[in-house]
């Protein structure tokens, strides 16, 4: 199980780094055109969730790898959850219900990071 779990991590935190580098590297405008969300948002906001995502992503990694404050491993794949709740409402809000799935999918890869590095009977 523990080998997994550090699969998990370390697939959502690559997914993460890439997503939110492009967020803080691209335009808006050149955004725009792979994420309609973008539309409805200023360019700080969407850099801001670039942000997010990067430091999630270290997050995911850095800390369990380390032993240095192992409690914000859980608590970035825990952000993670919420930003993927987030992500979904903002895809059905825009009826794009087709781009929920990918949301979902990685919001439960989150939270089994999240237990699992928590410790299942913290729940």
């Amino acid at each position: 199980m523990h080998l997994a779990l550090w699969i998990v991590q370390t697939v959502l935190a690559l997914l993460f780094l890439a997503a939110g580098a492009m967020k803080l590297t691209k335009s808006k405008d050149d955004l725009r055109a792979d994420m309609a969300w973008v539309e409805g948002v200023s360019p700080a906001q969407v850099k801001a969730v670039g942000a997010v995502e990067v430091a999630a992503a270290l997050g995911l990694i850095l800390p369990a790898a380390t032993g240095i404050l192992p409690v914000l491993t859980p608590l970035a794949a825990a952000g993670l959850v919420i930003v993927m709740v987030l992500a979904a409402a903002t895809h059905l809000r825009l009826d794009e219900a087709s781009k929920v799935p990918p949301n979902v999918v990685l919001g439960a890869l989150a939270l089994f990071v999240a237990i699992m590095r928590f410790g299942p009977e913290a729940f």
